[in-house]
């Protein structure tokens, strides 16, 4: 399974962005898709998630500000972030979590969050 990620980049607060992820090979269902982001000297830490059943999830961070969905046909999902924060700044990680297995993880990209 390769999972590869895009739409990050360089922002002012306040703007928005839109990430996607998309999910190749064969894919066990039912599973978790979602984003995690890792900033400066932080730890990786969920932001969202979505079940190939709807269930979402999201940090209290950014309830209200973003908005994942997914698309299982096309095996694919998306992050739209708005009212974007400085401390939004981190690099973004799509994963895979099927029920049973181990997760995938795709490479990763970059929002940058200036003030």
């Amino acid at each position: 399974v390769q999972l590869q990620a895009s739409g990050g980049g360089l922002v002012q607060a306040g703007d928005s962005l839109r990430l996607s992820c998309a999910a190749s090979g064969t894919i066990r269902s039912p599973n978790d898709m979602g984003w995690y982001r890792q900033g400066p000297g932080k730890q990786r830490e969920l932001v969202s998630s979505i079940s190939s059943g709807g269930f979402i999830k999201y940090a209290d961070s950014v309830k209200g500000r973003f908005t994942i969905s997914r698309d299982n046909a096309k095996n694919t999902v998306h992050l739209q972030m708005n009212s974007l924060k400085p401390e939004d700044t981190a690099g973004y990680y799509c994963n895979l979590r099927p029920y049973m297995g181990w997760d995938y993880w795709g490479q990763g990209t970059q929002v940058t969050v200036s003030s």
